[in-house]
């Protein structure tokens, strides 16, 4: 079985044919990833235009027009980005 390359909230470009017209935005955003299909990653998409959700698979992303999660996880190091939420910040109450 194959593990999913990609995460939820990711922003990734489907491969030219899937949209019903060619100058229709091929971008969309991952709103949650589906189980295996016989070994296939299955993800649940929204375009930004688009009031519901696609179902497609990892073969349907264009990989060389959407990021890498590793290139991704690079970047965030390389800023020194430190997390929104500090849990050595948070204070229980008796």
């Amino acid at each position: 079985m194959s593990r999913s390359s990609y995460r939820v909230g990711d922003m990734i470009v489907l491969k030219s044919g899937l949209t019903r017209t060619a100058k229709a935005d091929k971008r969309c955003r991952i709103a949650s990833i589906l189980p295996n299909d016989h070994g296939h990653v299955q993800y649940r998409v929204q375009f930004t235009g688009e009031n519901f959700e696609r179902r497609i698979t990892e073969d349907d992303i264009d990989i060389g027009e959407s990021p890498r999660r590793a290139s991704l996880e690079a970047a965030a190091k390389a800023d020194d980005a430190e997390p929104w939420l500090k849990f050595s910040g948070i204070r229980m109450g008796k």
